[in-house]
């Protein structure tokens, strides 16, 4: 018996392509398929999670939103993954910087996601368990961004379960983004973990790449607006990844 359409997801495996790009905003999945794809074809519009599917210099790809936090890319990534033959599932997001040798406007690519949350408890795992990104998207994207001579760092991010932390009366060193930047965490998001751990569950692919939309510590950010139009270097540099991935 076929597991499609979902509760989530109303298509069929044809309708996505082998690689997914998952922008968070629904808005930002438009974007993309209205400014890159060719032929782009609304998928799934279900809860107003936007996906379609087009070509993108004659390579086939898929963009669809993912929502925030990691219950909801949990959920979208693992029926993408599971149910619809996906084998690829990029995150094209954003994340604050927590780092001083990083700036706003600057791409992150998550080679490990470190997570405050209780995900993985699910796996019943007798210990802990470290979410990575898979090597060989990561060779092909850190390869692309240097040929298009962008401006990225590679290493762990923050995936968060919380947005507003309730850290009133803590001591400066116990502050969250102060703690995990001592380790050497380049940025804080809400999603990469989950899909790391998706995907290490399905046996198939999975990357972070995010640009920094505000810095935590200097206190620099942008706009909503900004976030969903101007960040294209992050964009083209996850559909080149992807068209490369398919030859």
């Amino acid at each position: 018996m076929a597991n499609y359409p979902t509760p989530h997801i109303d298509a069929t495996p044809d309708d996505f392509a082998p690689t997914v790009l998952m922008p968070g905003d629904p808005l930002r999945a438009g974007f993309i398929a209205d400014n890159f794809l060719q032929n782009a074809k609304l998928v799934n519009n279900v809860r107003g999670i936007q996906g379609y599917t087009g070509f993108y210099e004659g390579c086939r790809v898929s963009v669809m939103a993912s929502g925030m936090g990691m219950p909801s890319i949990g959920i979208y990534s693992y029926e993408l993954f599971n149910f619809f033959g996906v084998d690829n599932i990029m995150r094209i997001g954003s994340a604050g910087a927590i780092s001083e040798k990083i700036r706003v406007r600057d791409i992150v690519i998550g080679m490990g996601a470190c997570t405050n949350s209780d995900y993985a408890s699910q796996y019943h795992l007798p210990g802990s368990f470290a979410p990575i990104c898979s090597y060989g998207m990561l060779k092909v994207c850190t390869e692309t961004a240097s040929e298009m001579g962008l401006r990225y760092h590679v290493g762990n991010l923050l995936s968060s379960d919380t947005f507003y932390n309730d850290v009133e009366g803590l001591p400066e060193a116990f502050i969250p983004s102060k703690a995990w930047g001592k380790m050497g965490v380049m940025a804080i998001e809400m999603e990469a973990a989950a899909l790391y751990m998706n995907a290490a569950r399905a046996g198939k692919n999975a990357l972070a790449i995010c640009t920094v939309s505000d810095h935590l510590i200097t206190g620099e950010e942008t706009t909503a607006e900004e976030r969903r139009s101007s960040f294209t270097d992050m964009m083209e540099l996850a559909l080149k990844t992807a068209k490369k991935l398919e030859k």
